[in-house]
């Protein structure tokens, strides 16, 4: 599975331009699918095939969304610089220096602010605007920059995928790459029940594929693998810090979107007890995931989450535990073979 996630972590995959995520999960899913649907949306809903059929009433969907966080270049200057703003939810004071990826031929480029020889006091003590950011591609006309850059165009971030510590990984886009490394891997093992999954788009930005997918395939159950928020930082304490990786899967009872499921809830924290997986939840309520839009979507349907925990989530540099994958796996198949 790691080596599935950091190729997964590498593919651009921005909202609204999942391309060569879902190209590269529709090639690992075919010999195992039974149909694959790609919709209008872009999401990929695939079928796969149980040792038993589905049973009336209790069709089950497994959801991850494909998209990641980046910026979208909205004007290009006289001096050839790229103006951006930011496609979800970012925090401008992660992105300074940055490296990025620009457009289909990924013009590498770097988020540039002025020198801090040039701020006044009252500036460094605030976070700058997003019109004092810019890109910097290495151009020094407009022209010479419209060669390569098309407003509209949309860039990842260029960080790297490192192994590092006790089994920890950093990338970008674990949020939710993570997700569809598990749904990949499960639908590899073979299940114990026919079984649909999506790999969503736009989840970013309002968990809008979700949405459709939701009235295409009218689950009555859904299991959403995300990426969650972790705050273990030496600066919270107590239910601030929310989450830690490497204390296993975070399996949430509510969040800003989403009241989940109490049955499945405590359906999913007994089989962890029964096999001896760590489990954590969250001590805060925010965020919110695709359960949101599935659990409201055709005639409704009861929903769960397996999230794993994700330090500077939204950023260049997302970290979370490896362990924590295998265990969201494990917990994951044991809900199926449970829902039998």
């Amino acid at each position: 599975m790691k080596e599935t996630l950091k190729t997964l972590c590498r593919l651009p995959g921005v909202s609204g331009r999942e391309e060569a995520v879902r190209n590269y999960i529709r090639e690992q899913v075919s010999p195992y699918a039974a149909e694959i649907r790609e919709d209008a949306m872009g999401n990929l809903l695939v079928h796969v095939r149980g040792k038993l059929p589905e049973e009336p009433g209790k069709r089950i969907l497994l959801a991850a969304h494909m998209d990641e966080v980046g910026v979208i270049i909205t004007d290009i200057t006289a001096e050839g610089y790229l103006k951006f703003d930011f496609v979800g939810g970012v925090d401008r004071r992660v992105v300074i220096g940055k490296k990025v990826l620009v457009g289909d031929k990924a013009i590498p480029g770097v988020i540039g602010l002025k020198a801090i020889h040039q701020t006044s006091a009252a500036e460094r003590e605030k976070v700058p605007a997003l019109r004092e950011l810019s890109i910097d591609i290495g151009i020094s006309s407009k022209e010479e920059a419209e060669k390569l850059v098309s407003l509209g165009d949309v860039g990842t971030f260029d960080d790297g995928v490192t192994e590092f510590g006790d089994g920890y990984l950093k990338a970008k886009a674990i949020d939710d790459r993570v997700g569809c490394t598990i749904l990949l891997e499960l639908i590899r093992r073979g299940l114990p029940r026919d079984a649909w999954f999506a790999f969503t788009v736009q989840e970013e930005v309002g968990c809008r594929g979700s949405q459709t997918a939701a009235w295409q395939l009218s689950p009555d159950i859904a299991l959403i693998l995300e990426g969650t928020t972790a705050a273990d930082l030496p600066s919270q304490s107590g239910g601030e810090k929310v989450c830690s990786p490497g204390k296993g899967p975070v399996i949430p009872f509510m969040d800003g979107g989403s009241i989940y499921d109490h049955g499945l809830f405590r359906r999913l924290t007994d089989i962890a007890g029964e096999k001896g997986i760590t489990w954590q939840t969250k001590t805060k309520i925010s965020g919110g995931t695709d359960a949101s839009s599935i659990q409201r979507g055709g005639a409704g349907a009861r929903v769960a989450a397996i999230s794993a925990a994700v330090r500077n989530i939204h950023s260049p540099s997302c970290v979370f535990c490896l362990k924590d994958m295998q265990k969201m796996y494990d917990l994951a198949f044991a809900f199926l073979e449970a829902l039998i």
